[in-house]
């Protein structure tokens, strides 16, 4: 499975599989669906009201339809309320968080891909590039990811407690803060449930910077061992 690797808040990197063309397809009649309930509202009111300027009503109509994916994509960071119903995210191919001018250019080219080329044309061009890219996608250097859940891990989750007559092997680890533990949790949770070392290997550098140390010890069970030796010091 194509996969994208997002850099999170954290600075550590997660991967994240493209959307499928069945969760791109149910998100896009989602939104067309909402999109249909506000005209029948719109005609209804329409009905029921004397005003007659037939213009007016034709804007309030085709202005959201020209609009909604452009607008919602950029007031929810990549997303439509059919995209959030599926979960499924616009992000750029490097992993970073697309940009007002990559969703400007999705849209503009939204109408090559649904009318000129079709919107039959489109999913086949989804499916066979393997990375989740219209011609939109193509043009602006983004994608869409499915937001698989990150689970919500404790110490205890991941890591042996240390026993009670445990020696620390690094007491420098007193000059890390509870974010710095927390990076490297996430690291290693990267590890055990992507087999993704990269995160690691980044994070133990970080660590092994900050500490000033230098050690034999391969960067997963470092990284173990530096968190038994915060907890048990920060637990006295």
């Amino acid at each position: 499975m194509q996969t994208i690797k997002v850099r999170t808040t954290q600075n550590v990197f997660i991967h994240y599989p493209v959307a499928s063309v069945g969760d791109r397809i149910l998100a896009f009649l989602l939104d067309r669906l909402i999109l249909l309930l506000y005209c029948i509202a719109l005609i209804a009111l329409f009905i029921s009201s004397d005003m007659e300027v037939i213009w007016i009503w034709l804007i309030m109509i085709g202005v959201p339809f020209l609009f909604y994916h452009l607008f919602f994509e950029i007031v929810m960071d990549g997303q439509s309320p059919g995209k959030r119903a599926m979960r499924i995210k616009v992000i750029r191919m490097d992993g970073t968080p697309a940009s007002i001018g990559d969703y400007l250019l999705r849209w503009i080219f939204s109408f090559v891909d649904y009318h000129i080329l079709s919107g039959v044309i489109a999913v086949i061009i989804v499916a066979a590039g393997g990375k989740g890219q219209r011609l939109g996608d193509l043009v602006a250097g983004t994608s869409v990811i499915k937001l698989i859940e990150q689970k919500e891990i404790t110490a205890e989750e991941v890591f042996i407690t240390a026993a009670h007559e445990y020696t620390p092997v690094f007491s420098q680890v007193v000059h890390l803060s509870e974010r710095d533990i927390e990076l490297i949790q996430r690291a290693l949770e990267v590890y055990r449930d992507q087999q993704n070392i990269e995160p690691v290997m980044a994070v133990t550098e970080r660590i092994k910077s900050l500490l000033g140390v230098q050690t034999d010890l391969t960067p997963v069970n470092f990284l173990y061992t530096v968190v038994k030796d915060f907890q048990h010091i920060t637990s006295r």
